[in-house]
């Protein structure tokens, strides 16, 4: 094996490590989050098919405004991340507030809009019934989008600084919490009411709230975290930070805007097709988004990677690191596959319950979606980590546009036409949503390909070469 190679394999190996060292402990809060709502559909499905499939549309929309909100904050990580290597603690506090405003604005306007949802989803062709049950269910959660959207602010700034390891502290106690307090107010221990399918509600915020406050303790004994917390740079108005999170966020919020709206929409589509189709969707959703979120926490660490690199003026690493962070979502997304394709009927049987009347055949429908989501999963992976790696090098408006083209015009349409126009129902509609995201994460790829070529040229005046050793 000739020294080159040998230099090549080493980089790969080394880079791999701090890539994978960053993206576990996101992986593990993503896996603390969905957690949360992975356990509201376990205890949903022991309740009943119209129980799950009005939490699903209830717990799609708050994702769909949770998503968008998220966005807009996504990218103090990346401002974090470069204010970091010029050693500007000035600017790394006035984007912790100006982080705060954003989720704080979007939390309180998106709450208003999730109150009023009901009369919209019945013109939307919605079982009036459901829809009844879903108001009842964002009425408790709607008020959890604020400190929701505060976790995730802080969760990307610790990440822009790489000390992300606050996150983890909070992983297993919150999904403790989250069975627990499920447990007490459905049933109704401890001298507490029943509260039933609220109660999974009144759970989910409780656990947002204490997973905001324990993450803010985290941090206040952190030394290094701590002082960019309780510095006066954090506590007051500075308009330049919170123009650059408002201009850097708000194409990355539009992306997760585009993406979420999708699912959304194709959750309506699908609701239409009866409360079975719904049910089985929002468990399907439910376990294909538990294997998104390690596709995500790859997705930040490549972005908070490439970001230095582009402040170094690095391209060639930038592209490489794009292209290992690629490798590492496909590798995970196939051993995932691996497993849905060999037990798929015990994984969806984790979700519902046999035992109450009717669940036999979302049970069924649900393993068959599991078989499409294998694949689908690979090109979703993809697409998350593409909308990464064009963020670490500056470039948030292109996913946006790919977004619109890929889900949009692409997806949506395929998604219809095989699920409501060709007869195929609801695996119609699954395999629709694969095509459009297997089109936006080719074209994400190509994106990011030629922007990092296009960004050596301007460095080095010379055509982007073979990666050599770093």
């Amino acid at each position: 094996m000739s020294n080159g190679t040998t230099d090549r394999i080493g980089w790969w190996i080394r880079n791999s490590r701090a890539l994978l060292s960053l993206a576990f402990p996101l992986i593990l809060t993503n896996f603390a989050y969905v957690a949360l709502t992975t356990v509201d559909i376990v205890m949903l499905g022991r309740l009943g098919a119209v129980e799950i499939a009005a939490a699903g549309l209830a717990i799609a929309l708050f994702n769909q405004l949770r998503t968008t909100g998220t966005g807009l904050v996504t990218g103090v990580g990346n401002l974090v991340a470069e204010a970091r290597v010029r050693d500007d603690r000035q600017r790394i506090g006035a984007l912790l507030f100006a982080g705060f405003f954003w989720a704080t604005v979007c939390g309180v306007v998106f709450c208003a809009a999730l109150l009023l949802a009901g009369p919209l989803l019945v013109l939307l062709g919605q079982d009036p019934a459901v829809v009844d049950k879903a108001g009842e269910f964002l009425m408790v959660l709607a008020p959890g989008m604020l400190p929701c959207l505060w976790f995730q602010h802080l969760r990307h700034f610790t990440t822009g600084l790489k000390r992300p390891g606050p996150l983890l502290a909070i992983t297993l106690t919150s999904v403790g919490v989250t069975i627990g307090l499920n447990y007490v107010l459905i049933y109704g221990k401890f001298g507490l009411p029943a509260f039933g399918f609220v109660g999974v509600a009144i759970a989910t915020v409780t656990v947002f709230l204490l997973s905001f406050l324990a993450f803010i303790a985290v941090i206040l004994r952190d030394g290094v975290l701590r002082s960019y917390l309780t510095s006066p740079d954090a506590r007051r108005w500075n308009g330049d930070a919170v123009r650059s999170v408002w201009r850097l966020g708000l194409p990355i919020s539009g992306t997760y805007a585009s993406e979420a709206g999708f699912f959304s929409v194709l959750t309506l589509i699908i609701g239409s097709l009866g409360v079975d189709a719904l049910a089985a969707q929002t468990v399907l959703n439910q376990i294909v988004y538990i294997a998104f979120m390690i596709s995500a926490g790859l997705s930040h660490a490549a972005s908070i990677h490439i970001s230095e690199a582009d402040g170094g003026r690095d391209y060639v690493t930038a592209r490489r690191t794009g292209l290992l962070g690629l490798a590492w979502g496909v590798i995970a997304m196939l051993v995932v596959a691996v497993v849905y394709l060999a037990v798929p009927d015990p994984i969806v049987s984790l979700f519902l319950s046999a035992e109450h009347a009717g669940n036999a055949g979302v049970i069924a429908l649900t393993a068959t979606g599991l078989l499409i989501a294998a694949l689908m999963q690979v090109f979703d992976a993809t697409q998350n980590i593409g909308n990464g790696i064009l963020r670490g090098i500056g470039d948030t408006a292109g996913p946006f546009r790919i977004s619109l083209v890929g889900y949009w015009l692409i997806g949506l349409p395929a998604g219809y036409l095989l699920g409501v126009s060709a007869g195929w129902g609801v695996e119609g509609v699954w395999i629709g949503q694969t095509i459009g995201l297997a089109a936006t994460a080719a074209l994400l790829l190509v994106a990011f390909l030629r922007r990092v070529d296009r960004l050596h040229r301007a460095v080095a005046g010379v055509p982007l070469p073979e990666p050599e050793s770093s």
